[in-house]
């Protein structure tokens, strides 16, 4: 999964420190209690190593998108797929002769990676992929003609995804289903992306509804959960705002209690708002608002950890319609939204998200540093230890 629980957490940050990647994090201020493993954790903000080389032109740096078991960690580097073990190495996934950038965008505790891939200079087609971790090749599993791309893998090894358009369910390669749009939904609904898988088998989307009536066009976008098996019909969850074409809401994450996070987007010209929002079963009521990190007016839920309750994101202040400032985020369920730090000695205006949440108090994501002009795959470790509240 992309927050997937890793059984030797807290071991795992003790080898990656013994590799040597870790700079220190800045000093750590009052934070809210976090998971239990918390106390077995050293707090640390760890830069991981790129992978050795990718395509002209890519630069160094990465992102982490996911955790899986034994200490490995999946994401990009470089611009190519790639994951880090225990030992902190940076592995590039074997992409296939004529692709040159992509990223992996799950990984289960079997090591069984998810993600797409690209072409030189073709931005717009994708090419879904599996890889093991150990194999000598990744597995193409879409259609040629369209963009497809993976997004979640569960521990069953269920995996979700969009294929040419359409939203499918794959299993040992195959696919066991193509997920519906719900019956509740205007005719010209679509589903536009699948955004996430727990334990179970429950799946969570994004369904886009656009259409002329009268000369007035309605556009609404809201998440979609599919209850795993497919034996019941999809949920559509509610949205603040439901009638407004510069108004996005999507998913990015479902946990193992179908709790699900995302966030609402308006977007016209150079007014930009970023909304967090957090659906809850029964799914008959509007999403929470958790708030605001303090200092930034705008943040974005990105994932949810599989059982603790703890979302990151990113949070942001926009200034003329460009994103200013910019920090890594932790909510850990009640609250209000905290900061991550930067590493000691970065420069104050550097910046940092966050795109995955573990069990054991994990978080990962990039860092760029304005001081060197460089970007690093970064993971948290015992993340609610050092997450604050900034001051106004």
């Amino acid at each position: 999964m992309r927050n997937s629980m890793s059984a030797a957490g807290a071991a795992t940050a003790a080898a990656i420190a013994l590799a040597g990647l870790i700079t220190a994090a800045g000093p750590a201020a009052a934070a809210a209690p976090g998971p239990a493993a918390a106390k077995a954790c050293a707090p640390a903000v760890v830069k991981l190593a790129d992978i050795a080389a990718g395509p002209a032109g890519a630069g160094n740096g990465g992102t982490v998108k996911a955790f899986g078991a034994n200490g490995l960690i999946a994401g990009q580097s470089r611009g190519l797929p790639a994951y880090w073990t225990a030992d902190g190495t940076a592995h590039a996934v074997p992409v296939p002769e004529g692709f040159q950038s992509g990223e992996v965008k799950a990984v289960n505790a079997k090591g069984l990676m998810v993600g797409a891939l690209r072409r030189p200079g073709d931005y717009d087609h994708s090419f879904a992929f599996t890889y093991q971790q150990g194999a000598a090749a990744v597995a193409l599993v879409n259609s040629a003609t369209a963009p497809s791309t993976l997004t979640d893998v569960n521990d069953a090894g269920r995996v979700v995804g969009m294929d040419a358009g359409v939203p499918k369910e794959w299993l040992n390669g195959k696919v066991v289903r193509e997920l519906p749009v719900p019956a509740d939904a205007h005719p010209s609904t679509k589903i536009i992306s699948v955004d996430g898988i727990n334990k179970r088998g429950d799946i969570v989307g994004t369904a886009l509804t656009y259409y002329w009536e009268d000369d007035v066009v309605t556009s609404k976008s809201f998440p979609v959960v599919w209850p795993a098996g497919g034996g019941y019909p999809p949920y559509s969850l509610r949205v603040w705002t439901d009638s407004d074409y510069t108004v996005g809401t999507r998913a990015t994450g479902i946990d193992d209690l179908g709790r699900v996070v995302g966030h609402e987007d308006r977007s016209y010209r150079d007014w930009q708002e970023r909304k967090p929002a957090a659906w809850k079963k029964p799914y008959d009521a509007l999403p929470a608002d958790p708030g605001r990190v303090g200092g930034f007016e705008h943040l974005t839920l990105d994932a949810i950890s599989p059982t603790t309750n703890v979302s990151v994101g990113t949070a942001v202040t926009f200034v003329e319609g460009y994103a200013n400032h910019i920090q890594a985020a932790y909510w850990p369920g009640k609250g209000s939204p905290l900061a991550l730090p930067h590493p000691a000695g970065a420069a104050p205006d550097s910046r940092s998200e966050a795109f995955a949440a573990s069990d054991d108090d994990r978080v990962g994501g990039t860092f760029y540093d304005w001081n060197t002009m460089t970007a690093s795959a970064v993971v948290w470790t015992c993340a609610s230890g050092q997450a604050y509240a900034p001051k106004a």
